[in-house]
């Protein structure tokens, strides 16, 4: 049975501030909580605008595996300095949080690769997010958003995602690309495939999704259209690239058999369980099969140049906004129904 608190919380004072809490699974509570003290290293940052992630449907829906109730959800964020706790920021600077808190002295950590952290925590997953008023987090999880707007800049993590696995997969201008998966993921998978210079194609299920795709000026096509001409023509003899996006174990398991001999398949989605894959047809192929796993600065900065040089179309990625009073009837009814939605985004501030 769907639960929603729909009770205003008591009045924030100076010590406490509003924050979406998803107390259990189908129950999400406008809440007071403590405003977070500093510690050294750290900045307070308030927040102004969150998008909604495939993750908070799942963590609102019970389906995310490893979830400890209650949760402050949230984690594509972003804000503005309110304490710069004597880091190079000064108060009222626009920001993108990143958030992937890494300990910094792992393997992956000395390596460049924070975002495989042995000790990764995400916010709003492993710990309290950022669908709240304030938050304190390392200076180093901040990038200045300079002239995005607030509202872009809270699209900036989901799109690094994308723009983390089309690097890993080293795409180079006239290869031909499959992404599998148009939700929000998939799309900015497949937006950098393309200013990477690939020819994109996408697969998806939904038939909204195929229509958001072609809005995208993407050739899109649905499952049924595997075995048509339209979509054969476009394979040829496999892909370059296959990047699959959709988190299903059965697409993941399916999507190399449209790679081409000496092609490649990034796995960009994520789910539970084994991949099984035919070795005679990996080996055949002499296949390349990797992971890409969240996104590094590199990838942020790269997501936001795109967005300044109007690369990336944030109006249509952003299709649909709430605040922070309503989105706990907003996100358990768009959890349900979600035809024509993108992206959601809660104005905080």
């Amino acid at each position: 049975m769907l639960i929603m608190h729909m009770k205003q919380p008591a009045e924030a004072t100076e010590l406490t501030m509003r924050a979406i809490s998803c107390a259990e699974p189908d129950r999400l509570e406008l809440v007071n909580i403590e405003v977070p003290e500093l510690a050294e290293g750290w900045v307070r940052v308030g927040i102004s605008h969150v998008g909604i992630c495939g993750t908070d449907y799942h963590i609102f829906e019970g389906t995310h595996p490893f979830l400890a109730y209650p949760r402050i959800i949230g984690h594509e964020l972003s804000g503005r300095v309110i304490d710069p706790n004597g880091s190079s920021f000064s108060a009222g600077d626009p920001v993108v949080i990143n958030p992937y808190l890494n300990c910094g002295h792992c393997e992956a950590c000395r390596t460049g690769t924070p975002n495989c952290c042995e000790t990764l925590r995400v916010l709003g997953v492993h710990t309290d997010g950022g669908m709240t008023e304030q938050i304190v987090v390392p200076a180093g999880n901040l990038y200045p958003a300079g002239d995005l707007s607030l509202r872009d800049a809270a699209m900036v993590e989901f799109l690094a995602i994308g723009a983390h696995a089309v690097r890993r997969t080293g795409i180079e201008a006239g290869e031909r690309i499959l992404v599998v998966g148009a939700g929000p993921i998939g799309l900015g998978t497949a937006l950098f495939a393309r200013i990477a210079g690939g020819d994109v194609t996408i697969l998806d299920a939904a038939p909204d999704k195929i229509a958001a795709a072609a809005e995208l000026r993407f050739t899109a096509f649905g499952l049924a259209d595997i075995a048509g001409d339209g979509f054969v023509q476009r394979r040829r003899t496999g892909f370059d690239a296959v990047l699959d996006a959709t988190g299903s174990l059965r697409s993941m398991s399916a999507s190399l058999l449209h790679a081409r001999s000496g092609g490649s398949l990034t796995l960009v989605g994520v789910t539970q369980g084994d991949l099984v894959w035919p070795d005679g047809e990996v080996h055949r192929r002499e296949m390349t099969i990797r992971a890409s796993r969240n996104a590094v600065k590199s990838d942020f900065r790269h997501v936001m140049d795109s967005m300044l040089s109007g690369k990336i179309p944030t109006r249509a990625l952003a299709t649909h906004a709430t605040t922070l009073d309503r989105v706990v009837t907003d996100l358990p009814a768009w959890s349900h129904d979600r035809p024509g939605l993108i992206k959601a985004i809660v104005a905080v501030a």
